[in-house]
């Protein structure tokens, strides 16, 4: 017979018999056993002793007597496992009884002996069996520890769901991110949270047919309504419970943030060189036409001939102020950067605005902080900015119907102003041109506004992002540094 204990392991053992006589006997038993192991065996022959030196928890196993005077072995071992004693315990009766047995098992002891047919072969697997078992257990739980661990301190949401994905257990990430308790989200399917509810029936078919989703890239609404930007992956598992889901849900907001403020300048960038390149190749051959222009004004002082001679200084004038402004729209914004107030410089936008305003009966709300927003900026540069907006949004409503709604709050260290109609709204497609120079929706517009509101925003260090929906509405959010 061999052994799955290491040699020369010492094996501390505490057996529990108010009867001297049984105690010799089975620590007789358990010497013969051989291999290179050492006992240290101990005997306890009080119910209350024991439970004081198994709080000690320096055994490796205990042998415990059903019978111990007004208690039992099984009150012994079910008041042990209530103060997390995890080495392997064992009942020894006088008789065998197939109920005490399963007492004995649900109680928690990891085996069940008859004293009376203790010999040394059953002592020594039994022994074996327990430790083994033990060691095993151990293992794992160290394992669903260190998992544990990393389940609730990812900064990734990782979850579980039933297969119709409502939540069974979250990890921290996942309530701090979609701002539901714990309690809550067991309440919620992820499909509640999505904003575009196409991703549901594209998540249901790829679960389906594959079992599996991969990084798929989807919108989701936190509690307080605020979208964010995520990569879900999802797979379908399967326990001794039955069959459940998965998933992992990674952030990518301040991600898709940063590509869009990378692409925003890069577009700048862009029509820097574009506008430096136009000024330099139109202007000199228009300067050219300039000058041939006042030579022959010298000669032609009326007729027909003066009528088109008009007609080409207005056309080169027009042509040299468009550069210019596709110049001031490109080229970074020379600012004086002073402490002011957000507050400030948005009702003096609103005032410069409020005739259109009231020409199109248009509602107005304001909600600012109490506290004063105070940011690094350019107080008359920032009022061109934010009126740019502001009669983007008058234009984009109906009359008598539109509502224009103008909020500055706190959002950690930066304040958020923020910019609200009901108008047509952009298509998706089109809002990526939005502060593209010459890009514009209206009949008669320039499409430089915007273009000259992007560049006022990036030289004060600030991020602004849209979010638009058509026949809905347009949102503008602009992020400033608090000072």
């Amino acid at each position: 017979m061999s052994s799955a204990l290491p040699d020369n392991k010492t094996v501390n053992i505490l057996i529990v018999d108010d009867d001297e006589d049984d105690f010799i006997i089975t620590s007789w038993h358990i010497k013969k056993i051989a291999y290179g192991y050492t006992f240290n065996i101990e005997w306890c022959a009080d119910y209350d002793k024991a439970i004081v030196e198994m709080r000690k928890g320096n055994k490796d196993i205990y042998f415990v007597d059903f019978r111990l005077g007004a208690k039992t072995g099984l009150d012994l071992i079910k008041e042990a496992i209530s103060f997390n004693c995890k080495e392997p315990m064992i009942l020894l009766t006088g008789v065998g009884n197939y109920e005490i047995d399963l007492q004995a098992a649900e109680a928690g002891a990891v085996d069940f002996l008859v004293k009376s047919e203790l010999n040394m072969e059953m002592l020594e697997r039994c022994i074996r069996y327990s430790l083994s078992r033990y060691e095993v257990a151990k293992a794992l739980q160290a394992n669903e520890q260190k998992f544990r661990s990393l389940f609730e301190r990812s900064k990734d949401c990782i979850f579980t769901a039933n297969e119709q994905l409502v939540f069974k257990d979250a990890n921290k990430a996942s309530n701090t991110l979609l701002e539901y308790s714990a309690d809550e989200l067991q309440q919620l399917s992820l499909f509640d949270l999505f904003a575009n509810r196409n991703d549901q029936t594209s998540i249901e078919q790829e679960l389906l047919m594959r079992g599996t989703v991969s990084d798929k890239e989807v919108d989701l609404l936190t509690k307080s309504g605020e979208k964010i930007n995520c990569i879900i992956s999802l797979s379908g598992e399967k326990d001794s419970s039955g069959d459940f889901i998965q998933g992992i849900i990674h952030d990518i907001t301040a991600l898709k943030k940063s590509a869009k403020a990378d692409l925003q300048n890069e577009k700048h960038k862009a029509a820097e060189r574009l506008a430096r390149t136009l000024a330099h190749e139109v202007r000199n051959p228009l300067n050219n036409i300039y000058l041939s222009a006042e030579q022959l004004a010298t000669e032609i002082k009326e007729g027909d001939a003066k009528i088109y001679l008009d007609i080409v200084y207005r056309n080169s004038k027009r042509i040299s102020d468009l550069i210019t402004e596709l110049l001031d729209s490109s080229l970074p914004t020379e600012i004086i950067l002073k402490k002011v107030s957000l507050q400030s410089v948005m009702e003096e936008s609103i005032a410069a605005a409020l005739d259109r305003i009231s020409l199109k009966q248009i509602k107005l709300e304001k909600y600012f902080i109490n506290e004063e927003a105070m940011v690094m900026a350019d107080h008359e540069k920032l009022k061109i900015a934010f009126l740019n907006i502001i009669i983007n949004a008058i234009e984009a409503m109906k009359e008598a119907e539109g509502n224009l709604t103008v909020a500055i709050k706190s959002d950690g260290p930066n304040y958020l102003v923020s910019i609200t109609d009901n108008g047509t709204g952009i298509s998706e497609e089109n809002i990526i041109k939005l502060f593209e120079p010459y890009y514009t929706s209206k009949r008669n517009g320039m499409g430089l506004g915007l273009a000259s509101t992007l560049n006022i925003i990036q030289s004060h260090k600030a991020f602004i992002e849209v979010n638009s929906k058509l026949n809905q509405g347009t949102t503008f959010l602009i992020f400033f540094e608090k000072a």
